[in-house]
Formats: C-alpha cells, sequence, structure tokens
C-alpha cells in the first residue's frame, strides 16, 4: 500500500481549471448528479455550504438551483487521493435534474436503448 503523506488541500485541476466533482445524497449515498467544479465554484461552495459549479455551456460560475431552488447542501466535502475529483455529500432541497427527475441517472443502458431505472 503507497502512503498518502499530503495533509494540506491541493486541489489538481485539469488544464481546464476544472475538477470533476460527483454529487451523492449524504444520507442515502445515492449518486445524485456529476459536475464541474473550478477554482471559484470551489470557493464559493466552501463559502457558503451550498453546491457551485462551472457551467462549461453558460461558461460561468453556476449556484445549483439559483433558478429553480432546488439547491444543494453540501455536508461534506471528499477528496480522492490524487486531489482531482471530488464527492460532494449534500442533502436535496428538491429534484436534482434539469428534466425534473429526482437524480440525474434515471436511465440504463438496455443494449443501445436508455430506459427508465423505474420501469
Amino acid at each position: 500500500m503507497i502512503e498518502v503523506t499530503e495533509q494540506r488541500f491541493t486541489p489538481k485541476f485539469d488544464r481546464n481549471g476544472l475538477l470533476s466533482a460527483v454529487v451523492v445524497d449524504a444520507v442515502s449515498n445515492e449518486v445524485l448528479m456529476v459536475a464541474f467544479m473550478d477554482a471559484e465554484a470551489l470557493d464559493a461552495t466552501r463559502e457558503t455550504g451550498f453546491a457551485h459549479f462551472h457551467s462549461r455551456s453558460r461558461g460561468r460560475l453556476w449556484k445549483k438551483g439559483e433558478t429553480s431552488g432546488n439547491v444543494l447542501q453540501v455536508e461534506n466535502i471528499l477528496v480522492d487521493c490524487d486531489q482531482d475529483a471530488l464527492v460532494l455529500k449534500c442533502i436535496p432541497a428538491g429534484p436534482v435534474c434539469h428534466t425534473g427527475e429526482r437524480v440525474c441517472f434515471f436511465r440504463k443502458l438496455d443494449g443501445d436503448a436508455l430506459v427508465s431505472v423505474n420501469t
């Protein structure tokens, strides 16, 4: 086993200045969504306690739920061994997916078709 001695938080952003962030329910550990964070989003999340991300489509900081009210209250931030990915353990204030689904992972692959996991 390789010993990890680094105890300081020194996030390793990719060449685009982003980290992957997996959002899970703080109670059930169910995967809710995946997004990207830049330094600004990470700082805003740590300062406010609510999940912020970098919107690649909008090219700007995005607070999850800023228009819908379905914010994500961050309970814990887990950091992977290389400090290039995060898991945000959150309490959602409503549906997480922009489609209105409770979570973004509401479909599964069945051959070449996408089918609802609820069927």
